[in-house]
């Protein structure tokens, strides 16, 4: 027996944004994927290496599912997120609303999944879930994976149960639309006020602004922080720009985020942030770029001048980001304002001139 929901598959760049976007334009809310990046607070950084790491990693985005969190808060929401240790459980918690004629959203390693080709342990992947039958389960990943999907019931069973670094318990979760959602445009400033205040006040060294600087002089021992640069190097650059991100470590959705907002609002800071970031795309992709040639040369040098222009970037991101921030004043003037959501009253009433 076969249960399918009729929905929008559109794959998209990134795979959480992917599902959101299935899930709430299933409740009549279609966004951009970089609107739904953006509302959710999604960019950020963070330099991470650990002993039991084989080769450092660079996330150019919040924690897998703050964005879905911060997006349901932004919009106003009903998220229903689900979790358990249970097998039996967790498959009740998708039959369900399925059953009922909701997608479902899943967070899950996408190791196990029939479809990927490259098998890379990943516990933040998350897919919505529109189907299934006696074998098989309908998916929507991102548009690079092909967008509607299928995978067997044990293979997904197997990514849901997975244990590791950003795994969930099984955790499953759907949307519901009230009657008074909040306006997207009205959330615009109170979304890249959070991004930008959590950028430029990072808690450590490793994360926003500043992990992007220790990136610029870490990244110069790469060579021998590994025995297989050419298997490395280039992987940590392909994570950068073609696992899900966009492109740029996320920096694309971002840049066009705030182009998109610079259509709605008449704001010198958003395009301010908008050029910024247009800048640091093209510098990311440089990177990427230095660090692949630096694995399959050894050449030093690559990785130096690709350190020179991290630093660049830190510097950037962090300039556009205080344009960006509320402190740097009201959206509609030069005044500096004490609320992002009240300021001087004109905030998000008046479009583009």
């Amino acid at each position: 027996m076969a249960t399918a929901i009729e929905i929008d598959a559109r794959g998209t760049q990134h795979c959480e944004t992917t599902a959101l976007g299935v899930l709430l334009r299933h409740q009549g809310l279609d966004l951009s994927e970089p609107m739904l990046f953006g509302l959710g607070s999604g960019l950020s950084f963070i330099y991470w290496d650990s002993k039991n790491m084989g080769f450092p990693f660079l996330g150019g985005r919040v924690k897998p599912f703050d964005l879905t969190r911060n997006l349901a808060t932004g919009l106003g929401l009903e998220l229903l997120v689900q979790e358990t240790t249970s097998p039996r459980r967790a498959w009740e918690n998708v039959v369900a609303p399925l059953d009922a004629g909701h997608p479902v959203g899943l967070q899950l390693d996408s190791y196990y999944l029939d479809y990927f080709g490259s098998k890379v342990h990943f516990g933040g992947h998350v897919v919505a879930m529109y189907g299934y039958d006696d074998h098989d389960a309908y998916l929507v990943d991102t548009e690079q994976q092909g967008g509607a999907v299928s995978t067997s019931l044990t293979s997904l069973a197997q990514a849901r149960a997975a244990r590791g670094p950003m795994t969930a318990k099984h955790r499953s979760f759907t949307f519901t639309a009230p009657r008074n959602l909040h306006s997207p445009r009205d959330q615009i400033i109170p979304a890249i006020t959070a991004c930008a205040d959590a950028f430029l006040n990072p808690p450590i060294a490793n994360l926003g602004h500043r992990g992007i600087e220790k990136a610029g002089k870490l990244v110069r021992t790469w060579l021998q922080r590994t025995d297989n640069p050419q298997r490395d190097l280039p992987q940590a650059a392909l994570l950068m720009e073609k696992a899900g991100t966009g492109g740029a470590l996320f920096r694309n959705l971002y840049r066009d985020f705030l182009g998109e907002c610079a259509q709605l609002l008449d704001s010198s800071h958003l395009r301010t942030g908008h050029r910024l970031y247009t800048e640091a795309a093209t510098l990311w992709t440089e990177v990427a770029a230095l660090i692949t040639k630096a694995g399959e040369s050894g050449e030093l040098q690559c990785l130096v001048q690709a350190g020179t222009v991290l630093f660049d970037l830190s510097r950037i991101e962090r300039e556009a980001m205080q344009a960006l921030s509320w402190r740097a004043g009201c959206v509609r003037c030069s005044r500096r304002v004490r609320s992002p959501v009240r300021g001087c009253g004109q905030l998000a009433t008046s479009p583009a001139a």
